[in-house]
């Protein structure tokens, strides 16, 4: 980019990542956060026990349900889901914060909660689904699992195809067979969506800068 380049204000925009358990979107998200500038991860709530190695406040905001309750009675949660017998959400406070200030934020969330993301954020919505190359690679992929009991496992195959029925409701979908390549694939995405022109709200003020001066 040359050093004149000037910067334009833009709004920034929430990057939906979902797909079936084991599908790869958590692999893609950690790596599209190392890659790319700009971009931070949602951090959701839930009532799910915390898994070891993960943070409070950095991996998820953990709560009990009553707690998580409230915080939707309250509707301070953008959207939220029960998945697997437990709750999800996504605090709105943080996310209206980050895109006024024109920061990305990634998401990385199922099929339910993209749709009530779509209902109130349309406008600021990128939702991209993740596909496996085979149902073989899906199923070694969630054998592999350290973390997740025979019974999980068993759980969320089993539901994969009905996650799988919803592709068709997003944006882009990316086949990930390779993870580089569809690294690459979503940087792409990343990159022509922030440069749509009704998301870079600085746009109008530059173009009469120039026109001032002709």
């Amino acid at each position: 980019m040359s050093s004149d380049m000037p910067e334009i204000a833009r709004r920034g925009l929430m990057f939906v990542l979902s797909s079936p358990s084991g599908a790869g979107k958590t692999t893609l998200s950690r790596k599209l956060l190392e890659a790319e500038t700009g971009i931070e991860m949602s951090v959701s709530v839930t009532t799910r026990p915390k898994r070891p190695g993960e943070t409070d406040g950095k991996d998820y905001i953990f709560k009990e349900p009553d707690e998580f309750q409230k915080l939707r009675d309250d509707e301070a949660l953008l959207e939220w889901a029960e998945v697997f017998g437990n709750f999800y959400g996504t605090p709105r406070e943080p996310v209206d914060g980050a895109l006024a200030a024109g920061r990305d934020i990634l998401f990385d969330i199922d099929w339910q909660g993209t749709q009530q993301l779509r209902e109130s954020m349309r406008d600021d919505l990128v939702s991209v689904f993740i596909l496996p190359p085979t149902a073989q690679a899906l199923g070694e992929r969630l054998k592999t699992r350290a973390q997740d009991s025979a019974e999980v496992v068993a759980d969320r195959m089993s539901k994969a195809s009905s996650e799988l029925s919803h592709w068709a409701e997003y944006d882009y979908v990316i086949i990930n067979s390779d993870v580089d390549h569809a690294l690459g694939e979503l940087r792409s995405i990343l990159a022509a969506e922030r440069l749509k022109r009704d998301r870079r709200t600085g746009l109008a003020r530059f173009v009469r800068d120039i026109q001032s001066k002709l």
